[in-house]
């Protein structure tokens, strides 16, 4: 075989795409990740959840001793300081240990880093950087990008999209997010707690979009008792720079008459948009919904032969971990193995504080699709640990099938809540009922015990409330 052909060429080194080059280099096939970055791991590790986990942390840290936390617990720390570039320091050191460690990982798997952008020439074949390459199987994962917004030209310095909010040289006086969705959150969660007063406008009546209208509503509460301003229903029309700030034009969404906000920094977060432009699908003879996605079967065929794609670029929710798991499913299928993904059990985690976690339907859905259903509670007020580290805001729901008590969804609040929906994804995993849950001893005092008294308060029967 020459050394431009190959078994399998993923296109996009993301968490599906390498995930997808490596699993399948596992398994005997030879394979080649084309890449444009100077590093490998995609919008997540690069410019996405990576970093602004790490800014997440910091900031926290720096919330609990600038604000007295620290001090109720008796840790007195005396005049707190800000080192933004420090901070700064602290998240490039982790991209940069953790994208390394993808490059060390194609060496140690012999995966071939193609660099540059790929475009289709035939179905069987593309080019990257004037270099024809072929392969049996194409894998696209070429991930998702900012959504523009009409009438807000961004210029990462005052007008930031989330890849410029993760590089303020300064935490601004007055930061207004536009969309009320994770990232949004997430990365005003960060500049709120530095400081930054923040005004998040969201379009639809609520924040959170898709969520568990239950959650979007505690979450609402619990925003606005941090310092958050919210206004729903209210949409951007506009935004103009003016010396050192921004001039952002709104109105209702229903309509009516316009007004102004002043910022200093204004963040565009209305959502992802799949990547497929300059692929030159059409000569491969992919097609794209009308949303410019790739639509796939169940083993994530393109309907072209030998074409296949998986993450953000396919219908679904914009995920790391969905097209992690789809990387490693669809290079089992490319080896002959059999390689799945239950779509039906994808856990999604909001890591502000506290964190919001979700698996499986919300009650809406549960019963827009059919299901009689009956629901248990528990607030993390009646959680003995949660209670001991004063960090009771929030609840458990479990969403379960009125007839077969098997568990539709979980759904929660509180501060370790993207742990604690690993238990709930796995339960359902294996089509568990509420009653499972409930007779399974949760070790004491942790936080998942509220896992434990909401699938018990399913069936009427909690113990501390």
């Amino acid at each position: 075989m020459a050394d431009t052909d190959f078994d399998v060429i993923v296109i996009g080194a993301g968490p599906g795409g390498y995930v997808a080059a490596i699993r399948a280099a596992q398994l005997g096939l030879k394979t080649a990740c084309v890449e444009s970055r100077e590093t490998l791991g995609g919008t997540c590790l690069n410019v996405g959840c990576i970093p602004s986990k790490a800014l997440l942390h910091a900031s926290e840290l720096f919330e609990e001793a600038n604000h007295g936390t620290l001090a109720k617990w008796g840790v007195k720390v005396g005049h707190v300081e800000l080192d933004l570039e420090a901070m700064h320091g602290g998240r490039r050191e982790a991209v940069k240990g953790l994208t390394g460690g993808v490059e060390f990982l194609f060496k140690k798997n012999k995966v071939t880093w193609l660099k540059g952008h790929a475009r289709f020439t035939a179905k069987d074949s593309i080019d990257v950087a004037g270099t024809a390459y072929r392969a049996k199987n194409f894998v696209i994962a070429t991930g998702s990008s900012v959504t523009p917004l009409p009438g807000v030209e961004i210029d990462q310095e005052r007008i930031v999209d989330s890849t410029g909010a993760l590089e303020l040289p300064q935490v601004p006086k007055r930061l207004v997010v536009i969309g009320g969705g994770v990232i949004g959150l997430e990365l005003g969660s960060v500049w709120r707690r530095l400081g930054a007063e923040v005004v998040v406008v969201e379009f639809l009546d609520q924040i959170l979009p898709g969520m568990d209208g239950e959650i979007r509503k505690e979450a609402n509460k619990i925003f606005r008792k941090q310092g958050f301003e919210i206004r729903t229903s209210t949409k951007v029309t506009g935004a103009e720079r003016k010396g050192d700030g921004v001039i952002l034009t709104v109105e209702p969404a229903a309509g009516g008459a316009a007004e102004t906000i002043e910022a200093d920094v204004v963040l565009v977060s209305i959502g992802r948009r799949p990547n497929t432009e300059g692929l030159d699908l059409d000569k491969a003879g992919v097609a794209i919904n009308k949303r410019g996605q790739i639509e796939v079967d169940h083993e994530f065929r393109t309907g072209v032969e030998g074409v296949y794609a998986i993450g953000d670029v396919t219908p679904g929710p914009m995920l790391a971990h969905k097209a992690e798991d789809e990387g490693i499913a669809v290079a089992e299928i490319l080896a002959g193995q059999i390689g799945i993904v239950n779509h039906e059990v994808i856990p999604s985690v909001v890591y502000t504080y506290p964190e919001i976690a979700a698996v499986g339907r919300s009650e809406e859905e549960a019963k827009a699709d059919g299901f009689e259903v009956k629901v248990g509670k528990f607030p993390m007020l009646a959680n003995s640990r949660a209670k001991t580290n004063r960090d009771t805001d929030g609840f458990v729901k479990v969403v379960a099938d009125a007839r077969t008590d098997r568990v539709l969804g979980v759904h929660i609040i509180a501060s370790v809540a993207g742990t604690m929906i690993a238990q709930a994804a796995q339960a359902m995993e294996f089509g568990a009922t509420s009653e499972d849950i409930a007779y399974t001893c949760h070790a004491h005092p942790t936080h998942s015990e509220a896992i434990k008294e909401a699938a018990m308060a399913v069936s009427g029967k909690p113990i501390h409330i």
